[in-house]
């Protein structure tokens, strides 16, 4: 495999694994869900992370063409997204909620009353969120219009769901295992990644914009 689409499959991979948070999705469902039976929470899983896949195929592939109409140029969507990446990063590094990759104390409250969760919050803002939602379009843009690294975009997120869905059936027993310290491990981990990718977003931003120049 080519080394573009190497690093293209491995910073797609990180940066929606980072966004979405598949471990902190589960364990906020599982709390979520404590009432509901297996096959309850089955069904709302496999709804949850088919509603977010097409939500977030939606943004891959029409973010750029909804961009240009608008007329953001791609530096300026980099320099964005790379400060909205990082203030998520920076969340994730010291453990904290943040409103792109969890749910709101309201939000929370309203699901706790609702039978279905699979729509909200499941759906939207846990698995496919402005973060999310975000790093699609900038990766995507990045991408260039190659057929090809679209393509592996695109199915690092498609393999990042498919994790989130395994232990969306699982959750219960993730949260039992890892705990509150696992938990903030992991995220802690990935949030120092994203810290990263999202300064060099933001490099690449100002320097495609000629500002540094």
């Amino acid at each position: 495999m080519p080394e573009a689409a190497v690093e293209t499959a491995l910073v797609a991979f990180a940066t929606f694994f980072a966004t979405i948070g598949p471990v902190d999705v589960a364990a906020i469902y599982a709390a979520l869900t404590t009432t509901a039976s297996p096959s309850q929470r089955r069904r709302m899983a496999i709804k949850g992370s088919l509603i977010a896949t097409g939500i977030l195929l939606a943004f891959l592939l029409l973010g750029n063409d909804i961009l240009a109409y608008m007329g953001i140029t791609l530096p300026a969507l980099r320099t964005a997204g790379g400060i909205l990446l990082l203030l998520i990063g920076i969340k994730l590094v010291f453990a904290e909620p943040s409103g792109s990759t969890s749910t709101t104390d309201d939000e929370t409250k309203e699901a706790e009353l609702k039978d279905d969760v699979s729509v909200f919050p499941l759906a939207t803002p846990l698995i496919a969120g402005p973060g999310a939602m975000g790093a699609g379009v900038l990766l995507m843009g990045n991408t260039h219009g190659d057929v090809k690294l679209g393509a592996i975009v695109v199915g690092a997120m498609l393999a990042v769901v498919a994790i989130t869905f395994v232990l969306l059936l699982v959750a219960t027993q993730v949260q039992r295992l890892l705990g509150v310290t696992g938990l903030q491990v992991i995220s802690r981990i990935f949030g120092v990644l994203l810290t990263a990718l999202a300064v060099q977003f933001v490099f690449d931003g100002l320097k495609a914009s000629g500002l540094l120049s």
